[in-house]
């Protein structure tokens, strides 16, 4: 299933044809969920393979195995690709891990009542338009950018594939409440890894020894994250990810948005950001401090 120029259109929000069908999209919404289920919500380009590789090695207290031999996409499909029923019926893992980039209004029903653990991921959206902006140019199955201006802009309007930042992280941070949910930004996971691990250890009930920590922390770090072919997408086909064109674990850094953003593109963006975040208590990281050492 190549149809990589495709775009599916579901509920007004844009997908890529390559990975999605109306049917996979609507079976999503009508998941029955269970509640030993594990699910890791993310928008793209936050953090979703780090936390997929983090929950896969605390799972197995820190044993690298898993990670090193099963693609992640096996490991934790996503919900609302063509895939996942296929996978669905081939796994008997238990608890079952799965991944989505859709946004609470959508899935937010499938979940209600249910008591899986919820692991929502997120990161500030500067640096996030950054990535994406990057990872378009290796997706074939993702249009054409454009200038970068033009691709932020469409960022902030909700035009994207998979919709708007603002209305995925409002939307899951609001009924967070509601959810069996663990909020994890990328920042955190970047500043204070070892926190990180042991909150979703302890979201997971699964408590781990200090070496298991440890061995968690080497194994998803994110130089070990790069080099691991089961989660830097080098699996896929040049046709899917052109390679030659960079890499998909790129930089990992807090703040690259500063060697991308023009100082007018900057106050731009922080206008529509205040605008559209107005009464969301949520804070970002915009930027690593000097004199923290980066713990990945």
């Amino acid at each position: 299933m190549a149809r990589l120029d495709v775009t599916e259109t579901f509920h007004g929000i844009s997908f890529p044809g390559h990975l999605h069908t109306q049917d996979s999209l609507q079976q999503a919404l009508e998941f029955q969920f269970r509640d030993t289920d594990i699910l890791i919500v993310s928008y793209p380009k936050s953090g979703t393979t780090w936390m997929q590789e983090i929950v896969t090695l605390v799972s197995n207290k820190g044993n690298p195995h898993i990670s090193q031999t099963i693609p992640n996409w096996t490991r934790a499909p996503w919900l609302e690709q063509y895939y996942f029923a296929a996978m669905l019926k081939a796994s008997s893992n238990t608890p079952r891990l799965f991944t989505t980039h859709l946004p609470h209004h959508l899935l937010g029903p499938a979940l209600q009542g249910s008591k899986a653990r919820v692991i929502f991921v997120s990161r500030n959206p500067k640096d996030v338009a950054v990535s994406y902006y990057h990872f378009h140019k290796l997706a074939n199955f993702l249009p054409e950018t454009g200038s970068f201006e033009q691709f932020v802009n469409q960022f902030l309007d909700g035009t994207l594939h998979y919709g708007s930042w603002f209305d995925h992280i409002k939307g899951w941070t609001s009924q967070a409440a509601d959810l069996n949910l663990l909020h994890i930004t990328y920042e955190e996971m970047s500043m204070d890894l070892k926190g990180a691990i042991r909150k979703v250890s302890c979201l997971l009930q699964c408590p781990l020894l200090e070496e298991e920590v440890s061995s968690c922390m080497k194994h998803c770090s994110f130089n070990c994250m790069k080099d691991n072919r089961m989660i830097n997408y080098s699996l896929i086909p040049d046709e899917i990810l052109d390679h030659s064109k960079g890499c998909f674990m790129r930089k990992g850094q807090i703040g690259d948005w500063k060697n991308m953003f023009t100082k007018e593109q900057n106050q731009h963006f922080e206008s529509v950001y205040r605008s559209k975040m107005q009464g969301c208590s949520l804070e970002f990281v915009w930027e690593r401090q000097e004199s923290e050492n980066q713990s990945t």
